[in-house]
């Protein structure tokens, strides 16, 4: 039961465990509840599921899959178990759930891992758990590459290459194409003896945006690669507010404090965690999903 994976609905968390005797993900059906429902309080989702699960019961809906075999992080902190249903007893659920208020979320979770980013995922999460990621070289631009290329391989026809033209992200201009090869060189050789010149290597890296898309996923991960070689640290990703966070690194194009005090906040010695990274992962994407 190690692998656990965390999605976003509604900017709220749907927790999954992995199985591996029965290969598949069970998710918690109080995330989902809460996720639908959009309930920002754990006890009253918790509430609500235990309503639902026995009316859909009165009303002959069998959710078959539900099972107290696996634990989910209570708010507390601690690990307890709860009901979590398989990826079949979740479209299920959804499909019957009161007023018609999951359809969004069935269209969610029906199409969320068939997606570029969904795809790209699972092979950001192979990356750390074939331990391909440790044997690139923090800092430099072909890492930067090689974990592109490798997250978007098959996805993109650009994964790994540097662009060609110029880009925008709302009205921001990142590097002029022109100029690219040249400051990615610049920034190649700027310093990480220390947080603070590391922070700034990953705020000009962000400024020259090298790819097309996918720049933030691929350089969160190159940055924790050069925390964690050069200062034995890493990001606990799940510490950062994904509005503090895309409103800093906007920032960061003149002012680079906010975005250092979000990354010095979050900083963890638990380099080794293999639970920490994956869920960094399913942070780091998702800060890339629209509002």
């Amino acid at each position: 039961m190690s692998k656990k994976s965390i999605r976003f609905f509604n900017d709220r968390e749907v927790r999954a465990v992995w199985d591996d005797d029965h290969n598949k993900w069970w998710f918690s059906a109080t995330d989902i509840v809460r996720a639908v429902n959009d309930e920002e309080d754990y006890v009253k989702a918790g509430n609500y599921w235990r309503w639902l699960k026995r009316k859909l019961n009165t009303d002959g809906v069998q959710l078959v899959s539900v099972t107290h075999e696996f634990k989910f992080q209570a708010p507390d902190g601690k690990q307890r178990y709860a009901d979590a249903l398989d990826a079949a007893c979740v479209q299920t659920l959804a499909k019957n759930y009161p007023n018609n208020r999951a359809r969004k979320f069935l269209e969610w979770f029906t199409y969320s891992d068939n997606s570029i980013d969904g795809q790209s995922k699972k092979k950001a999460y192979t990356l750390i758990e074939g331990g391909m990621l440790y044997s690139m070289e923090p800092g430099t631009m072909k890492c930067l590459q090689q974990i592109h290329a490798y997250l978007f391989g098959g996805l993109y026809d650009f994964a790994g290459q540097i662009r060609t033209k110029t880009i925008w992200k709302d009205g921001t201009l990142f590097c002029r194409a022109e100029y690219l090869k040249k400051n990615l060189s610049i920034i190649e050789a700027m310093p990480e003896t220390t947080f603070d010149e590391i922070a700034n290597k990953y705020v000009e890296m962000n400024v020259a945006h090298p790819f097309m898309e996918g720049n933030g996923r691929s350089t969160r991960l190159w940055l924790d690669l050069i925390l964690k070689k050069r200062l034995r640290l890493c990001v606990d990703w799940s510490k950062i507010d994904k509005k503090e966070y895309l409103s800093a690194m906007k920032l960061s194009m003149t002012d680079s404090s906010a975005i250092k005090a979000l990354l010095k906040g979050a900083l963890t010695d638990k380099i080794d965690d293999r639970e920490l990274f994956m869920k960094g992962i399913d942070y780091s994407y998702y800060f890339e999903q629209a509002d």
